[in-house]
């Protein structure tokens, strides 16, 4: 079977579908985190860092607090706080008091967060393009409701 790749090898014997569509989905998702962590890598940035920096775009100037940056994470990280450290210090989000509650922190995007999003929105649109465009249209779209069913389904 020549040319086939580790991944597209058959499963071992008694290994159910489920488990070989699960394991190709980590691969996958592997193969398409180390490309954009490539392309980050250029703006010394994590994926992590860049996840947490779109939120507060989206958020506007309202920011958002550490619990709802949690909850709108890609991938879930126990020490958010550590994360808007390392932000704040490379001066690229603001975090203050909420007035109403003082045991709340919010943080917002600076100007200059947003000019490093607005200078990374090409290459990352490229990359996911790179990576992705091949499918078309009607691929992407297909796999865009099997995934949206696979999330649909509590585990």
């Amino acid at each position: 079977m020549a040319g086939k790749t580790k991944e597209t090898k058959r499963p071992k014997p008694g290994a159910c579908r489920e488990e070989e569509v699960y394991l190709l989905l980590l691969r996958t998702t592997e193969l398409l985190w180390a490309g954009v962590s490539e392309t980050l890598k250029e703006a010394d940035l994590t994926p992590t860092q860049y996840n947490v920096l779109r939120i507060l775009r989206g958020a506007g100037r309202d920011g958002a607090s550490c619990r709802e940056i949690g909850e709108r994470m890609v991938t879930k990280d126990s020490d958010i706080t550590r994360l808007l450290d390392r932000l704040e210090a490379r001066g690229l989000i603001a975090r203050v008091r909420h007035a109403g509650d003082r045991r709340v922190i919010v943080a917002r995007i600076t100007d200059e967060g947003l000019r490093l999003l607005s200078d990374l929105d090409h290459p990352v649109a490229s990359r996911h393009r790179r990576q992705l465009g091949h499918l078309g249209d009607r691929q992407l779209g297909a796999l865009r409701r099997l995934l949206d069913a696979v999330h649909k389904r509590p585990g």
